[in-house]
C-alpha cells in the first residue's frame, strides 16, 4: 500500500469546508468555554458579595471588616489575584444591586423569583449578568445609575463584543443617547466612526486654524 509523500496536497474542492468546519467548532467550544468560566466567576463574586452582606447585618460589622478580610485571604490563598479591598467592594456592592437576581436558583424557580421582581430590577436577566464579564460590571454600577440605560450598555456590549475600554468610550461619549435607546444596535464600524468623528471634533487639526 502506498502513502502520499508528504507534501501532498488534497483536493481543494470539500478540504477547504473540512478545515472551515474544524476551525468553528474548535473557536464554537473556545466561546462556550469563557462563558461558562465567567457565569462561574460572576456567581461566585455575587456569593461572596451575599455573604459580606449578611454576615454585615447578623454580627454588626461596619466596612472595617473589609481591610481584615483582605489580609487574611490574601495569607490564606496567596496565589489568588482577584481579592484586593477594591475589588471585595465591588463584589458587595454588586450583590447589594443585583439581590433579587435568582443567581443560583434552578430554572423554574428562577421564572418565579423574576416575577417576584421590582420593576427596577426585572429589567435585568440572570443571563444577561452572567454573560457580562466582571470588568464591564464594574464600569457600569460606576457610571450608568440608571437601570434602562444600564441594560442598553449591557446589550451593546454583548452584541458588539465591546472591551472594557470601548464600553467606558460608549459611556462618556453617552452612546446612548445618540441611539435613543433604540433596541436596533449600531455596528462596530458605526461606533467606531462616530467617535473618530466627535475626537476629531475635539482636537481639529491644525490646519483648519491657517
Amino acid at each position: 500500500m502506498t502513502h502520499p509523500p508528504a507534501s501532498f496536497t488534497p483536493p481543494s474542492q470539500g478540504y477547504a469546508s473540512l478545515l472551515a468546519d474544524i476551525k468553528q467548532r474548535v473557536r464554537q467550544a473556545q466561546v462556550r468555554a469563557m462563558l461558562s468560566v465567567n457565569a462561574e466567576l460572576i456567581r461566585l463574586y455575587w456569593g461572596i458579595g451575599q455573604t459580606i452582606h449578611e454576615r454585615q447585618q447578623q454580627e454588626g460589622w461596619g466596612a472595617g471588616v473589609i481591610p481584615r478580610l483582605v489580609r487574611d485571604l490574601h495569607n490564606e490563598l496567596p496565589e489568588e489575584k482577584g481579592f484586593s479591598e477594591r475589588n471585595i467592594k465591588q463584589m458587595l456592592a454588586f450583590y447589594r444591586e443585583y439581590a433579587q437576581l435568582p443567581f443560583v436558583q434552578q430554572p423554574a424557580a428562577q421564572i418565579e423569583a423574576e416575577q417576584k421582581m421590582p420593576q427596577a430590577v426585572a429589567l435585568f436577566s440572570a443571563e444577561l449578568i452572567l454573560a457580562l464579564p466582571w470588568t464591564h460590571h464594574a464600569v457600569l454600577m460606576a457610571k450608568v445609575k440608571d437601570h434602562a440605560t444600564r441594560r442598553w450598555y449591557m446589550q451593546a456590549a454583548l452584541e458588539h463584543g465591546w472591551s472594557r475600554n470601548i464600553l467606558l468610550m460608549q459611556i462618556e461619549t453617552a452612546a446612548h443617547q445618540r441611539h435613543g435607546l433604540q433596541t436596533s444596535l449600531p455596528s462596530i464600524e458605526q461606533i467606531e466612526a462616530e467617535l473618530q468623528g466627535l475626537d476629531e471634533a475635539a482636537h481639529p487639526s491644525s490646519l483648519s486654524n491657517i
